[in-house]
């Protein structure tokens, strides 16, 4: 009820005649411009705040699933304080920056004199995000690094026994260009495996170009070569050594080789090595040399090399490892390979046939195959070093008064043009390459 045109007589009269009334509800009292309930101590009516939302209203982000990236957690770090509550706070315009490149690092058209200290944390964050993993643009991705960086990325590459990773990432190994150290024992890859050809390949004969016109020194010859085990003969050693006697290019810059274990490399083939004139550590164990006596003596005369009595340390299992940028990125791909071949358990019931009809149930060690087969110690030690100080020989030029024995074949082979077919036959088998660099001249 709205007593707004009654005088205050009235006014009272009518408020003592419904005070009594219970059942008529608030009366409201407007007085000079102001309402109010009748009876009530407070001026003015309070009213409850308006809420635009109510309380049990919370917001969500969505986001969409063809987006990479998630814009309410990468901007923002979580951490605890001391007394246990969490506490965020923003990323840096580097780090976001960062992230961005590395999400989107398949996009980049080169990394060419980009910082290598920045290049070393994009690259971390784009393995982290196994970018490199991709089977369409994480070959391409992989190669903007190694094209920029060389040795920085890898340096030194352990690869002994590995011989299931060796064929399933062979294009990612090919496009490290600055290994100096490289270590392919016991894979078996035999005289025809296209990373022995690359060994030798031009990609490989880099030695201060990168292929920039900034300055760069990263690219570097290999230096240290193990091909321990690996079923090689006397034609892959021809075909290795090829650029080097022919075109002076290729391994000319090894300093430690290792052909130990390879039973078909005979006498013919160890007479190919002598082209290493840079060579400092030799190792030929096990191989098919016959007179081992007359073999020492003619890379002692041609090279300078010494034979060791004791076994050497730079030849040990151990001396060679995986070094560079892409340490742990070589580490995920062997698990991942071991992952994919892993044994499967044997079942109980199996077992239980097994022990019925007596048959040995076996240790764990004989059920599951070797992967990584190591030889046993070489019986036949044939190890050379170069004594500290002694010079590096000169080129292999036939001077008036050495080397009197040869002479006198040579001049046998010229007068008998039969026997100087042969002779020649091994300098014609050249690659592509090698007739591609031969004709440009």
């Amino acid at each position: 009820m709205l007593l707004s045109e009654l005088n205050p007589r009235t006014e009272m009269s009518h408020f003592s005649d419904l005070q009594g009334n219970e059942d008529s509800g608030p009366v409201y009292v407007r007085e000079k411009g102001r309402l109010s309930v009748a009876g009530s101590h407070c001026p003015r009516i309070k009213t409850p705040p308006v809420r635009l939302f109510s309380k049990g209203f919370s917001v969500e982000l969505c986001v969409r699933q063809g987006d990479a990236c998630k814009p309410k957690e990468k901007p923002f770090v979580f951490t605890y304080t001391e007394q246990g509550s969490l506490r965020y706070s923003a990323k840096s315009l580097f780090t976001l920056a960062l992230d961005l490149i590395a999400d989107n690092i398949q996009h980049v058209d080169s990394l060419l004199g980009f910082p290598e200290q920045v290049a070393e944390r994009l690259f971390t964050a784009a393995e982290s995000r196994q970018q490199f993993c991709h089977p369409h643009s994480g070959l391409a991705a992989l190669r903007k690094f190694t094209e920029a960086y060389g040795d920085l990325m890898l340096s030194s590459l352990c690869l002994r026994g590995k011989y299931l990773l060796v064929s399933e990432k062979m294009e990612q190994i090919k496009s490290f260009r600055g290994l100096h150290v490289l270590d392919l024992s016991c894979c078996k890859l035999g005289d025809e495996h296209e990373l022995i050809t690359h060994l030798s390949s031009e990609a490989m004969d880099r030695s201060g170009d990168c292929g920039s016109p900034l300055p760069c020194i990263r690219f570097i010859r290999l230096r240290e070569l193990y091909l321990k085990d690996n079923c090689l003969s006397d034609i892959g050693l021809r075909k290795m050594t090829a650029p080097v006697r022919v075109l002076r290019r290729g391994l000319g810059k090894l300093s430690l080789l290792d052909v130990s274990c390879n039973p078909d490399i005979t006498e013919k083939g160890l007479s190919f090595l002598l082209g290493f004139k840079e060579l400092r550590f030799l190792d030929i164990s096990d191989t098919g040399v016959q007179d081992s006596v007359l073999t020492c003596k003619k890379i002692q005369t041609r090279t300078g090399l010494v034979q060791s009595k004791k076994p050497l340390p730079q030849f040990d299992e151990s001396s060679c490892r995986t070094e560079g940028w892409a340490e742990q990125l070589f580490r995920q791909w062997d698990d991942l390979v071991m992952s994919a071949i892993k044994p499967k358990k044997t079942f109980p019931s199996r077992t239980a046939a097994q022990h019925f009809y007596g048959k040995d149930k076996g240790t764990p060690e004989a059920e599951t195959p070797m992967l990584y087969e190591t030889p046993a110690a070489p019986t036949k030690h044939l190890q050379f070093y170069r004594p500290e100080g002694a010079p590096n020989p000169p080129p292999a030029v036939p001077q008036p008064g050495h080397y009197p024995g040869k002479r006198l074949m040579e001049d046998k082979n010229v007068s008998d043009r039969g026997s100087s077919q042969p002779a020649k036959k091994p300098r014609v088998a050249l690659t592509a390459d090698d007739w591609d660099l031969l004709n440009s001249y």
